[in-house]
C-alpha cells in the first residue's frame, strides 16, 4: 500500500510520523465554536450537533493501520474509537493480506458505533466505492478495464475489477468457444464494460469484444500488405477433418491438409496440435473474401522434381503401405512421394479380392515401376511383377504334350478345373474328357477332390489359360477307321438313334455319324425317319468326314442314285423296253451271285 501524500517514505513510520489526515472532529474543532448556554454538556451538544452518523456512516474516510491481529486490522481513523477491519478485506483474490503497520488505507464506514462503541468498518467496501466509481467513468467513456477472472458460476465466470466483481458470460470469454479458461484464470487482463447498474450492484463485461477490438485492427494492417507467396508465422488455432486454421496475428488462414506436406497425411492432427507454432507461406489470397489459403510443404524441396530419373519403369523398389482403397494400395518410396499399385497389379491369380486382404497398412513391400506420370504426379507400380508370371513358369516347366497330375479344385458344367500349382488352375473341357462317351456321361464320373492325370495342350500365357486333356492320354479309336474311310465311300452303319430330323448312326462303334431326313431315301415317301429302328443296320455313302469332331455326314439317297446310275449303264436303260424294277433286279441278282460265290470261294 503506498503511504499518503505528505508522508516522508524515507523515514520509518515510527521514527518522522506523517501528520495524520484531517479527521472529522479535528475538522469540527477549527470551525468557530457555536454559542451554548452555560452550563450545558459539550459532548452532548457535539452529539446533538453531529447526530448519530454525524456524516460519517456510508462514507469513505483515511485510516492508519496500528496493529495486526490473528484475523483482523486495527485502524486508527481520528475518531474517538479504534476501528476493527477483518484481515481477509486486504488480500486479493486467492492472494494473502497485504497489509502491514504503518500504512494508510481507505476505509468505508459501516456504522459509527456498534453495541460495544466500536466503529465498524470496511475495506472491501471502500475499495467497492472507490472502484465503481473509475468504472463508472471508463464505462461513461467507452475505455477498458482490466480485471482478473478469479471463479466460475452458473452462466460465466466472476471478474475481479479492483474491488468490484463483475459477472463475464460464457459466450463473452472468447471470440470461438473455449473449452478450458484455466490458463486465464488470475491473469490480469482488458475488458470491456457491456452494462453496469450501480443500485443493484451488477456489471457484465466482456473479454471478447476486446479481442474483436484488437483483431479487427491486427486483420486490418495485416490484410493490407498481404500477398501470395509470403512466408508468415502464425499459430494452430483450430483443426478439422480437413485441414487447419491458423491465426496469423488477428486474421485466419486455412491450411488445407493436402498443403502440410508432400507425404500423404489422412487426418491433419497426425502433423499439427492446437497451439503448436507453425511458418507458412501464402497461397491464394481473395481481397474481396478475406479468404487465405496457406501452405506449409511449399516451404520445403518439391520431392517429385527428377522422380522419372529417380524411378525408372521396370526398376524394382522398397516402400511402405500408407493406404489401402478398393481400387489399389498406395505405396511410399520416400517422403511425399507414392505410387499405387493398381488391385488388378496385386497378384497373378488372385482375382476380385480386396487390397486389404493381399496387403496391410505400413507393410514393407516390395514392387515394380510400370510407369510414371511427373506432371501428374503419378506413379504406377506393380506387386505381382516381382513374383514373376506363373503361367510363364508353368509353360517353361510343363511343355505342350507333358503330362501333370493334380487335384479337382472344381467342376462346372464344361468341365474340371485342376490343380496346376499352389494358386493355378488348369481346365479340362468336357470334350477332351472322353473318346466315346458324351461330355455330360463322362463329366458325371468325376467328383471335387479327386487326383486327376491329365496332358497339356495348350497355354496361353496372355489369357492365362491352360488347357488339359484326359482322353489325349490314349490313343484315339477312331483315328484308325477314320484313316481309312474317305470321302464317297459306302460304309456299314448302326442306327443308335432316331430323331425327327434324321438318323445317328455309329461306323464300327467308334466314328458318328448323322443321316439327314433328306437323305434318306431316294423317293421322297420314303424319307421317314420312324422307318429306321435302333440297332438296324443301314448302308450309306460318306458325303464328309470332320476329323476335328470325329463325326461324318452321310446318305442313303446318295447311294441309291449312284446304285441306279451304275445298274442303267449296265443291264440297260428304260429307252430299251426293260423297265427300272427289270433292270434294278437284274442288278441285285448279279450282287447276289458275286456275293455267293465270293463266300463260297
Amino acid at each position: 500500500m503506498q503511504p499518503e501524500a505528505g508522508r516522508d517514505p524515507g523515514l520509518p513510520y515510527e521514527d518522522k510520523p506523517s501528520p495524520m489526515p484531517q479527521s472529522a472532529t479535528a475538522r469540527l474543532a477549527e470551525r468557530p465554536a457555536p454559542p451554548f448556554p452555560p452550563g450545558e454538556d459539550f459532548a452532548a451538544l457535539l452529539d446533538q450537533t453531529l447526530g448519530r452518523n454525524a456524516g460519517f456512516e456510508g462514507s469513505v474516510i483515511t485510516g492508519r493501520v496500528v496493529r495486526l491481529t490473528e484475523d483482523a486490522v486495527i485502524v486508527d481513523v481520528g475518531l474517538k474509537s479504534e476501528g476493527r477491519v477483518p484481515l481477509k478485506e486486504f488480500a486479493p483474490p486467492g492472494g494473502k493480506p497485504e497489509v502491514k503497520p504503518g500504512d494508510f488505507v481507505e476505509l468505508f464506514v459501516e456504522r459509527y458505533e456498534d453495541r460495544d462503541g466500536s466503529i465498524v468498518l470496511s475495506r472491501e467496501k471502500a475499495r467497492r466505492e472507490e472502484a465503481w466509481t473509475n468504472l463508472e467513468r471508463a464505462f461513461e467513456g467507452g475505455q477498458r478495464v482490466t480485471g482478473s477472472i478469479y471463479g466460475r458460476v452458473k452462466g460465466g465466470f466472476t471478474v475481479d475489477l479492483g474491488g468490484a466483481v463483475a459477472f463475464l458470460p460464457g459466450s463473452q470469454v472468447d471470440i470461438r468457444p473455449v473449452r478450458d479458461v484455466t490458463p486465464l484464470m488470475g491473469t490480469p487482463q482488458p475488458f470491456q464494460i457491456l452494462k453496469m447498474d450501480r443500485a443493484r450492484g451488477n456489471i457484465v463485461v466482456s473479454r471478447r469484444a476486446v479481442l474483436e477490438e484488437t483483431r479487427a485492427e491486427q486483420r486490418s494492417e495485416l490484410i493490407q500488405g498481404l500477398k501470395e507467396g509470403m512466408v508468415l508465422d502464425g499459430v494452430v488455432k483450430n483443426i478439422t477433418d480437413y485441414g487447419a486454421f491458423v491465426d496469423l496475428g488477428g486474421v485466419d488462414g486455412l491450411l488445407h491438409v493436402t498443403d502440410i506436406a508432400w507425404r500423404r497425411i489422412n487426418h491433419p492432427n497426425e502433423a499439427l496440435q492446437i497451439g503448436q507454432p507453425v511458418k507458412v507461406q501464402v497461397i491464394r489470397f481473395n481481397p474481396e473474401t478475406q479468404r487465405i489459403s496457406l501452405g506449409m510443404k511449399q516451404l520445403e524441396a518439391d520431392p517429385w522434381e527428377g522422380v522419372a530419373a529417380k524411378y525408372p519403369p521396370g526398376a524394382k523398389y522398397s516402400g511402405r503401405v500408407t493406404n489401402i482403397t478398393d481400387y489399389g494400395a498406395f505405396v511410399e518410396l520416400e517422403p511425399g512421394v507414392e505410387g499405387l499399385v493398381h488391385v488388378s497389379e496385386m497378384s497373378w491369380t488372385k482375382k476380385n479380392v480386396h487390397p486389404g486382404k493381399i496387403v496391410a497398412t505400413s507393410q514393407e513391400v516390395e514392387v515394380v515401376v510400370l510407369d510414371v506420370d511427373a506432371g501428374k504426379r503419378r506413379i504406377s507400380l506393380g506387386l505381382k511383377q516381382v513374383q514373376g508370371n506363373p503361367w510363364e513358369q508353368f509353360q517353361e516347366q510343363h511343355p505342350i504334350g507333358s503330362v501333370i497330375e493334380g487335384e479337382i479344385r472344381n467342376i462346372t458344367e464344361f468341365g474340371l478345373f485342376i490343380a496346376a500349382g499352389p494358386d493355378l488352375d488348369a481346365m479340362v473341357h468336357v470334350s477332351d474328357l472322353s473318346w466315346d462317351e458324351s461330355g455330360e456321361i463322362a463329366l458325371a464320373k468325376y467328383h471335387k477332390g479327386d487326383m486327376v492325370r491329365a496332358k497339356v495342350l495348350d497355354v496361353d500365357v496372355e489369357k492365362e489359360r491352360i488347357s488339359l486333356g484326359v482322353k489325349q492320354l490314349r490313343d484315339d479309336p477312331a483315328a484308325t477307321v477314320l484313316d481309312r474311310i474317305h470321302k464317297g465311300d459306302v460304309v456299314t452303319c448302326i442306327v443308335t438313334a432316331v430323331q425327327s430330323n434324321g438318323i445317328e448312326v455309329k461306323v464300327d462303334e467308334v466314328v458318328s455319324g448323322f443321316i439327314r431326313r433328306a437323305e434318306l431315301a431316294r423317293d421322297k415317301s420314303d424319307q421317314r425317319p420312324d422307318r429306321f429302328a435302333v440297332g438296324e443296320k443301314v448302308d450309306a455313302k460318306v458325303i464328309s468326314i470332320d476329323r476335328a469332331s470325329r463325326k461324318l455326314s452321310l446318305t442313303i439317297k446318295g447311294k441309291e442314285v449312284e446304285e441306279e446310275k451304275q445298274a442303267m449303264a449296265e443291264f440297260g436303260s428304260s429307252d430299251s423296253g426293260a423297265s427300272l424294277g427289270d433292270i434294278l433286279g437284274a442288278a441285285i441278282r448279279r450282287r447276289n451271285q458275286q456275293a455267293e460265290q465270293e463266300g463260297g470261294g
